[in-house]
């Protein structure tokens, strides 16, 4: 099993800007109101007819007019993972307060998370090429389906050329978080960083129905239920979270409120399954604390990945168990109000987490209503718990791979 945490420096950073656009907010305020007064936006997927399929729910963002978030320019060269990259980066910059035309282009980084690429606007053109030909298939193909479509596109529309890149996978919005604090660790000042995804089309569909693990219940509040005994899979999503990182006396000299710090990272690979190991969620959490220099007592919350699934359930209560010890630590879920956004996910459990020290609150997590290991996990259900929040701990999970970070009070 291989581990990974990043170097440490005297260069600190924090989070100056939020942007969200989630099944259940489109922008930061309104999924915040969302999370807290426990609104989900699962409900029947309506982008495609789901009839066909076994699993018909998913969290979709709401429709809204393009052309009022996106330059018309780029509404055909776009997939709605892109469309939802830009409109939360937009958000992200206007909340910081940073002014972008003050600092030189390639003084600010950008990075960002992505694990499917552009699936509904690959379909779409595919179907052109099999029904009319390829002289009717958008030259736009070319890279609009391409994972580094995102970074591509937000650094052309604000004119950034500085140090850039794209991660890859379910955990890849916090090792793009992780990424840019690196990128500060190493001089920049401003990052630009998170994850938006989408795959709402009948071949996005198809491609998680093999995995096995998609709820098949038909009844929205009983069909992701992470941690609880009738748990029978996950429900995806669409959307994300962008962050503005910034170098913390960067923040400070222009009178920036950070939310929090990024204070702690780690990367774990699993074993083999027939190693007789154990997975390496743990590991990547004591790692993440230890690079944060913070003790399992110093946290205030843990983000969980929940995933749904019994076994992987059992495998992150266990490694919760192991680190903080029983109901050492409230656990909580937000995502069950959205369902797991595949890349996006992680970024909009650190935008949560961000607002959970901001605000002082821990929102819940809904519909679980008989949680297995009770006497294990300190769960919170239903109703948001109103507590001092300076340190939180967020967790993403991949096939064999886990990322655990650490955001602290700034």
């Amino acid at each position: 099993m291989s581990d990974t945490v990043p170097r440490t420096t005297s260069h600190r950073a924090v989070i100056t800007g939020i942007g969200v656009v989630a099944p259940n907010g489109f922008d930061a305020d309104e999924y915040w109101d969302a999370v807290l007064h426990g609104r989900s936006g699962i409900e029947q997927i309506t982008r495609f007819d789901p009839a066909q399929y076994p699993s018909k729910l998913a969290g979709e963002v709401a429709d809204y007019d393009v052309r009022e978030h996106v330059p018309g320019r780029l509404v055909p060269q776009t997939d709605q993972a892109t469309r939802l990259a830009l409109i939360a980066t937009d958000a992200a910059v206007s909340d910081s307060d940073l002014e972008l035309a003050a600092i030189p282009g390639d003084q600010i980084g950008i990075v960002t998370g992505i694990s499917a690429g552009g699936l509904e606007y690959s379909q779409r053109e595919l179907a052109k090429l099999w029904s009319a030909g390829s002289d009717h298939v958008s030259a736009y193909l070319s890279f609009s389906w391409f994972y580094a479509v995102n970074t591509g596109q937000i650094s052309i529309r604000h004119g950034l050329h500085g140090p850039g890149g794209v991660l890859t996978g379910l955990t890849s919005a916090l090792d793009s978080i992780a990424q840019a604090r690196r990128y500060v660790s190493d001089g920049l000042s401003v990052v630009m960083c998170g994850a938006a995804e989408s795959t709402m089309c009948p071949l996005g569909w198809v491609i998680e129905l093999t995995t096995g693990r998609m709820s098949t219940v038909s009844d929205p509040k009983r069909a992701y239920l992470p941690f609880d005994t009738a748990a029978s899979g996950y429900l995806p999503g669409e959307g994300g979270a962008m962050l503005i990182v910034e170098e913390a006396e960067h923040a400070r000299e222009r009178g920036a409120r950070p939310y929090g710090e990024i204070a702690g990272y780690a990367t774990t690979f699993d074993p083999r399954s027939d190693s007789g190991r154990e997975p390496g969620l743990r590991r990547a959490i004591e790692l993440a604390l230890s690079d944060a220099d913070v003790t399992p007592a110093d946290v205030d919350v843990v983000f969980a990945d929940a995933a749904g699934v019994a076994e992987l359930d059992r495998a992150e209560a266990a490694a919760l168990t192991s680190v903080f010890g029983p109901r050492a630590v409230p656990v909580t879920a937000p995502k069950t109000m959205t369902g797991r956004l595949y890349s996006g996910g992680p970024a909009l459990d650190v935008a949560t987490a961000s607002l959970s020290i901001r605000h002082s609150v821990i929102p819940p997590m809904i519909n679980v209503t008989n949680p297995v290991r009770s006497d294990q996990l300190d769960l919170v259900l239903g109703q948001p718990r109103e507590t001092n929040v300076s340190t939180a701990v967020v967790l993403a999970r991949g096939d064999g791979i886990n990322s655990a970070m650490v955001l602290t009070a700034a």
